[in-house]
C-alpha cells in the first residue's frame, strides 16, 4: 500500500467571527495519493479554499489530523513544518504572486534558496523549468513585460523547482482568458503525465475540472460525492 501524500482524518475548521462560530470544514476525510490529479469543486463559501489550506499544511485544523508524508503537522515545529512543506508541497496561486522587480529566473530560484540550494543549481534548475513551460526567450524579463498567462507559467516553473510530490492550484486559470487558461491547463496535464507529479486543483469551472481524474465536490464544509 503506497503511503498518501496527504492525509486528513476527520478534519473540522471552526472560525469564530465575534461571538458566531463558522463551521468552515466539517469531519473531512481524504487522502491523496502520490502521481493523482484531483480537481475541488464547490460554490462560493463551501470551504475549498480552507480544504486547500489544510492540503497545502497552511493551516492547522480545529479538530481532527493533517498527515503531510505520514508526518502529523500538528508535532512539528514552524520551521519544521516550513521547510517540510518547501520541499514536498509546490503553490500556484490565482494572483500569480510573482516578485514584480526580480527577473522570471529570479523569481523561479527563489523557492530554492529556502531549502539550502547552491547558487549554479539554482539557475540550471529554474532555466531548464522556464524552457519547459515555453518561456525560454523570456528569462530575463521582468513581471511588467510579461503577459498575465506569461506570468502564470512563471509561477508554475517555480511550484515545481523543488521537485515536490505534490503541487497545490488555487484557480489557477481564474485571471486568464480561456484561450490562455487551455495553455496553462495542458501544461499542468504535462507535468502529471509526464513527471507523475500529484497535482491538486480548486476551481469552479467544471471545463478546469476535466482535465483531472478525480473531482471532489464540497458543499457546507462537507465532502458530497
Amino acid at each position: 500500500m503506497v503511503e498518501a501524500i496527504i492525509k486528513l482524518e476527520n478534519v473540522w475548521k471552526i472560525y469564530q467571527l465575534d461571538k458566531v462560530e463558522v463551521f468552515a470544514l466539517r469531519g473531512i476525510n481524504l487522502e491523496i495519493a502520490p502521481g493523482s490529479f484531483v480537481s475541488i469543486m464547490g460554490p462560493s463559501g463551501s470551504g475549498k479554499s480552507t480544504l486547500l489550506n489544510m492540503i497545502g499544511c497552511l493551516d492547522m485544523p480545529t479538530k481532527g489530523k493533517v498527515f503531510l508524508g505520514g508526518k502529523d503537522i500538528s508535532l512539528l515545529s514552524e520551521n519544521e513544518l516550513a521547510y517540510l512543506r518547501g520541499k514536498t508541497i509546490g503553490f500556484v496561486f490565482q494572483e500569480f504572486n510573482i516578485l514584480p522587480n526580480l527577473t522570471a529566473l529570479e523569481n523561479v530560484t527563489l523557492p530554492m534558496i529556502f531549502q539550502g540550494v547552491p547558487l549554479k543549481e539554482r539557475e540550471k534548475r529554474a532555466k531548464e523549468l522556464l524552457v519547459a513551460v515555453g518561456l525560454e526567450e523570456r528569462i530575463f524579463h521582468q513581471p511588467a513585460e510579461l503577459s498575465a498567462g506569461e506570468r502564470q507559467r512563471v509561477a508554475i516553473a517555480r511550484a515545481f523547482v523543488n521537485d515536490p510530490k505534490l503541487v497545490i492550484a488555487d484557480e489557477p486559470t481564474g485571471n486568464l482568458d480561456s484561450a490562455t487558461g487551455k495553455k496553462i491547463m495542458e501544461i499542468l496535464t504535462d507535468f502529471h503525465q509526464k513527471q507523475g507529479k500529484t497535482i491538486v486543483l480548486v476551481t469552479h469551472d467544471p471545463n478546469i475540472a476535466n482535465y483531472s481524474e478525480q473531482i471532489i465536490n464540497i458543499c457546507d464544509g462537507q465532502i458530497v460525492n
